[in-house]
Protein backbone atom coordinates (compact mmCIF):
# COMPACT_ATOMS: atom_id res chain seq x y z
CA UNK A 1 0.00 0.00 0.00
CA UNK A 2 2.88 2.41 0.53
CA UNK A 3 4.01 1.74 -3.05
CA UNK A 4 0.81 2.88 -3.86
CA UNK A 5 0.82 6.37 -2.44
CA UNK A 6 3.84 6.94 -2.85
CA UNK A 7 3.93 6.23 -6.75
CA UNK A 8 0.70 7.07 -7.86
CA UNK A 9 0.63 10.35 -5.10
CA UNK A 10 -1.01 12.66 -7.83
CA UNK A 11 -3.59 10.77 -8.59
CA UNK A 12 -4.17 10.64 -5.19
CA UNK A 13 -4.51 14.08 -4.74
CA UNK A 14 -6.20 14.77 -7.76
CA UNK A 15 -9.13 12.00 -6.53
CA UNK A 16 -9.22 14.10 -3.43
CA UNK A 17 -9.67 17.65 -4.83
CA UNK A 18 -12.00 16.10 -7.43
CA UNK A 19 -13.80 14.52 -3.86
CA UNK A 20 -13.35 18.14 -2.06
CA UNK A 21 -14.89 20.21 -4.70
CA UNK A 22 -17.52 17.60 -6.11
CA UNK A 23 -18.33 17.85 -2.22
CA UNK A 24 -19.00 21.29 -1.57
CA UNK A 25 -21.09 21.43 -4.66
CA UNK A 26 -23.23 18.19 -3.65
CA UNK A 27 -24.98 20.37 -1.12
CA UNK A 28 -26.83 22.18 -3.33
CA UNK A 29 -27.89 19.37 -5.37
CA UNK A 30 -32.16 18.61 -5.10
CA UNK A 31 -32.38 14.94 -7.13
CA UNK A 32 -33.53 11.99 -5.12
CA UNK A 33 -31.05 10.57 -3.07
CA UNK A 34 -30.14 6.58 -3.31
CA UNK A 35 -32.70 4.12 -1.74
CA UNK A 36 -32.10 1.68 1.19
CA UNK A 37 -31.61 -0.92 -1.12
CA UNK A 38 -29.39 0.13 -3.30
CA UNK A 39 -27.13 1.74 -0.12
CA UNK A 40 -27.29 -1.88 1.07
CA UNK A 41 -26.08 -3.61 -2.28
CA UNK A 42 -23.39 -0.45 -2.82
CA UNK A 43 -22.30 -1.28 0.61
CA UNK A 44 -22.38 -5.31 0.44
CA UNK A 45 -20.01 -4.85 -2.90
CA UNK A 46 -17.70 -2.32 -0.87
CA UNK A 47 -17.48 -4.78 1.64
CA UNK A 48 -16.51 -7.65 -0.85
CA UNK A 49 -14.34 -5.62 -2.91
CA UNK A 50 -12.33 -4.59 0.41
CA UNK A 51 -12.43 -8.20 1.93
CA UNK A 52 -10.98 -9.38 -1.49
CA UNK A 53 -7.92 -6.91 -0.96
CA UNK A 54 -6.97 -7.35 2.65
CA UNK A 55 -7.48 -10.88 2.33
CA UNK A 56 -5.25 -10.50 -1.25
CA UNK A 57 -7.07 -13.32 -2.95
CA UNK A 58 -6.91 -10.94 -6.13
CA UNK A 59 -3.39 -11.80 -7.37
CA UNK A 60 -1.08 -10.14 -9.73
CA UNK A 61 -2.15 -7.31 -11.84
CA UNK A 62 -5.87 -7.81 -11.01
CA UNK A 63 -4.65 -7.26 -7.40
CA UNK A 64 -2.86 -4.39 -8.21
CA UNK A 65 -5.65 -2.20 -9.89
CA UNK A 66 -8.26 -3.53 -7.01
CA UNK A 67 -6.10 -2.09 -4.50
CA UNK A 68 -5.55 1.22 -6.21
CA UNK A 69 -8.93 1.33 -6.89
CA UNK A 70 -10.06 0.81 -3.62
CA UNK A 71 -7.28 3.52 -2.43
CA UNK A 72 -8.64 6.35 -5.31
CA UNK A 73 -12.07 5.96 -3.98
CA UNK A 74 -11.15 6.36 -0.23
CA UNK A 75 -9.51 9.47 -1.67
CA UNK A 76 -12.53 10.53 -3.37
CA UNK A 77 -15.12 10.02 -0.43
CA UNK A 78 -12.74 11.57 1.93
CA UNK A 79 -12.39 14.65 -0.22
CA UNK A 80 -16.71 14.62 -0.62
CA UNK A 81 -16.82 14.59 3.28
CA UNK A 82 -14.34 17.26 3.90
CA UNK A 83 -16.09 19.59 0.85
CA UNK A 84 -19.59 18.72 2.15
CA UNK A 85 -18.15 19.94 5.87
CA UNK A 86 -16.63 22.89 4.68
CA UNK A 87 -19.88 24.17 2.48
CA UNK A 88 -22.28 23.14 5.24
CA UNK A 89 -19.98 25.08 7.41
CA UNK A 90 -19.75 27.96 5.68
CA UNK A 91 -23.51 28.29 4.88
CA UNK A 92 -24.28 27.95 8.65
CA UNK A 93 -21.92 30.61 9.45
CA UNK A 94 -23.37 32.86 7.01
CA UNK A 95 -26.76 32.12 7.82
CA UNK A 96 -26.21 33.05 11.80
CA UNK A 97 -25.04 36.55 11.08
Amino acid sequence: MAYLVMFHWGWLLACFLLGLGMGWIAVVHRAQGTSKVMARWLAGLAAILVGLAVARIVPGRFGYWLDLGLILFACYLVGCAIGSWLRDWVVSRSAAK
